[in-house]
């Protein structure tokens, strides 16, 4: 099934076995060997997606796309003016934007590391 080889397709680009796959995913032993005839459960192929960094969409064959969390990004460094519905954003917003933004990106992190060192 196509579940089964784009699992171990990515895990090898990862430099994963496909047991440290199942195990990282929380999946029962051998889950992912099931795969091979077996359709997946929902919950257990979003479990190996998020553990491969992919899409459900991706390791069942809707989408090519593996990476699907890249979008494309528009710095708000630059000096270019901004606009929303056809009025001009004043830099002051574009400020209260940023801080935003990293205040948000503090936070992330903060709880990424806290769940990191339980």
């Amino acid at each position: 099934m196509i579940e089964f080889e784009r699992t171990k397709e990515l895990a090898k680009k990862n430099k994963l076995t496909l047991l440290e796959v199942n195990d990282k995913a929380g999946l029962g032993k051998r889950t992912i060997y099931n795969w091979k005839d077996r359709k997946p459960g929902s919950l257990a192929l979003s479990a190996v997606a998020k553990v491969l960094h992919t899409s459900t969409d991706y390791l069942s064959g809707r989408t090519d796309d593996p990476n699907p969390h890249q979008k494309e990004t528009v710095s708000l460094d630059h000096e270019v003016p901004y606009s929303y519905h056809g009025y001009h954003v004043p830099e002051e917003y574009l400020n209260m934007v940023r801080e935003l933004m990293e205040k948000d990106i503090r936070e992330r992190r903060a709880r990424k590391n806290d769940r990191g060192q339980q």
